[in-house]
């Protein structure tokens, strides 16, 4: 995929790509570090059809949701010929009792059986994390495990 890259002097710099079904979409990074998201026609990058100015929190959850999915997917796909295997994600509420607490804490694993392969964060991937892994607010886990398993893990990542 070709990404377009466009310093905006005295504003940041613009990135975008266009899809297939014919829309431009990308950023504008702010240089006071502001990033809004923009969609546009392929034909007209500054004619906007639709603008939504995202804080830092926002930025980084959309980008845990949109890598989060597409890890998911791969795992998904790799794991469909093993029969009982899922793959789920998992956000980081807030109000989770593991919120800056070492992923290992939740005990996931001896407790469900599910594992946790990957966290998403501020549009980064952890992967393979460690059990001494700090858990934030907002991170997004990436879990293989039964559809029960992950069910259980739901809910002590909510509960404790």
């Amino acid at each position: 995929m070709n990404v377009d890259e466009t310093e905006l002097p005295g504003l940041g710099l613009r990135k975008d790509f266009i899809t297939a079904s014919g829309r431009r979409i990308g950023v504008v990074e702010l240089r006071e570090g502001a990033t809004e998201l923009f969609v546009s026609t392929w034909d007209d990058p500054d004619t906007c059809q639709a603008s939504i100015p995202l804080t830092a929190d926002e930025a980084a959850t959309l980008g845990n949701l949109l890598g989060g999915q597409h890890i998911v997917m791969r795992l998904a796909e790799d794991h469909k010929a093993i029969p009982g295997i899922v793959t789920r994600q998992f956000s980081i509420g807030a109000d989770s009792p593991f919120v800056n607490q070492p992923m290992g804490k939740a005990r996931i694993r001896t407790r469900t059986s599910v594992s946790i392969v990957a966290i998403m964060r501020e549009g980064e991937v952890v992967p393979s994390p460690s059990p001494d892994v700090l858990l934030h607010s907002g991170d997004l886990l990436v879990a293989v495990g039964t559809q029960e398993g992950l069910d259980s893990a739901a809910d002590i990542l909510r509960n404790g």
